[in-house]
Parts: structure tokens; sequence; C-alpha cells
């Protein structure tokens, strides 16, 4: 049976993304097949921020593409409460031969908004990602932080309900993606949206999200869930602070058991 995500009682939907009873096998192509993921059962509330680690291989991927309709299930039910979906690689996916205002506009041209709507909803996305002067650029013209904002300009266009991100800060430095963690935790505060975030890093996890998922070594199980009793907004001064680094050891230990 389909999971609604509506509350038994007052019919309210209140999940955004239910996983039930999840599992994803893939053909080993006569080596034998391989099972990505086993017995997953997670919600993900509304307006809530969800992030999940687990070693390489995992199925943390796996389960971010279940999540966006790119593939299937083998067993279990996958339930999403909306048709607003942002999606965010792990690499910006910018077509190099298109503005930065056209590469924002793409996937809603793509989805058929009208030209006029599409453009004025660039135009608030690169306001609010900071690159509104950088309209008229090139991809081959930005920095690597900078083509990440694009791409997150690229889903906020959407007015997405549900973002789903897959490690999209892994491949930057240091320094940047400390400035994009807090980027997207603005984006997250002004634009009400549910998050859904794969991560390799603890420390990430820990400072974006209301709850970590940690995840097994293949096929990938959920280990634990564990709150992040934080207050939002987290500013950078958080990663000093004695709760935060308790609870990044927390899971840390807990990543290192589930391996």
């Amino acid at each position: 049976m389909r999971d609604t995500g509506a509350d038994p009682e007052t019919g309210t939907v209140t999940r955004e993304i239910s996983f039930s009873g999840i599992g994803k096998r893939y053909d080993g192509r006569g080596s034998g097949d391989v099972v990505a993921l086993t017995e997953i059962d997670l919600e993900l509330r509304r307006g809530e921020f969800v992030a999940v680690v687990g070693p390489s291989g995992c199925g943390k991927s796996t389960l971010l593409r279940l999540a966006a309709g790119l593939e299937e299930p083998t067993s279990g039910t996958v339930a999403v409460q909306t048709d607003s979906v942002g999606f965010i690689f792990q690499e910006a996916t910018l077509l190099p031969w298109r503005t930065v205002r056209r590469n924002v506009e793409l996937t809603a041209e793509l989805r058929g908004v009208a030209r006029a709507t599409r453009r004025e909803r660039a135009t608030r996305a690169l306001a609010a990602v900071g690159l509104t002067d950088f309209a008229g650029k090139l991809p081959g013209q930005l920095s690597g932080g900078m083509r990440m904002r694009v791409s997150l300009a690229r889903a906020l266009a959407l007015e997405p309900r549900l973002m789903l991100l897959d490690e999209p800060f892994g491949a930057l430095d240091e320094i940047t993606r400390l400035s994009m963690q807090e980027e997207l935790l603005r984006l997250y505060r002004d634009n009400a949206f549910s998050a859904l975030f794969i991560t390799h890093s603890v420390s990430e996890a820990v400072f974006l999200a209301g709850r970590v998922v940690v995840m097994s070594a293949r096929p990938g199980r959920i280990s634990e869930v564990i709150d992040i009793d934080l207050p939002y907004p987290r500013v950078r001064e958080l990663r000093f602070d004695t709760a935060y680094t308790e609870l990044v050891s927390r899971v840390s230990r807990t990543l290192k058991e589930a391996c």
C-alpha cells in the first residue's frame, strides 16, 4: 500500500518522504548481484533537514536517487509527497556554452515554465546566492564555489518544496566548503524547503542537519538515527561549541562501529 505521508487522525501531510522496507539490488552481470540497500525504513518530515553519512559504497547516493525517482527499488515503497523537487549533484553540471542566467533557467525551461516566469525566478535565485552581477558570465569564468552557487540557484528557480543534495560540496576546498554550508543553511531558512543531504563528512552533517542517519557498509542499512539537538539558525561559531564537537564525536563513533 502506498504511504500517503498523512497523519492518520487529522489527514494532514506531515512527511515529505517515506522509505518503507526498501531494498535495492543491481545485476552484477555474471559476477553475482550487488545488494546496495536492505531493510531501509526512514521518514523525512516536512520542513526537516536530514543528513545521511556512511562509508563509500553503502548506498547513500542510491537512496537519494530513489527519492528523486531516478531509480526504482527492488523491494519496498518510496513515497514522495511533492512534485516540487530540486536535485543538486556532486558536480555543478552546468552547460559551458550557456550563461549563468541561462543555466539557472534550464530546468524550468525543460519543464515548460513560461519564459517570463523562469526569468523572474532566475533573477530571484541569482540574488539569493549572491550572483546577480555574474548572470552574463559563462561557467568557465567562475570558481568552483561560484559554479556550485549556480547549481543551487538553478534548483531554487524551481521553487522546490524538497531539496535532494548528493555531496554537493565534496569537491570544494575547505574554506569554500564551510562558506557554502552556511550559505545552504541561509537558503534553507529563507525558502523553507525540506532537505535530504548526502555527505561523507560527519562534521558537515552535524552542522547542517536536525537528524543524522548513519548507514552501515554494503549492503547499506540504517545503523542509527541521531537527533542533532542544536538550535537554528546555526552560525560558524557553533563549530567551536562543546555540544557540537560532542555530537560530531558521537556520530563518528557510531559510523566507525557501523563499518
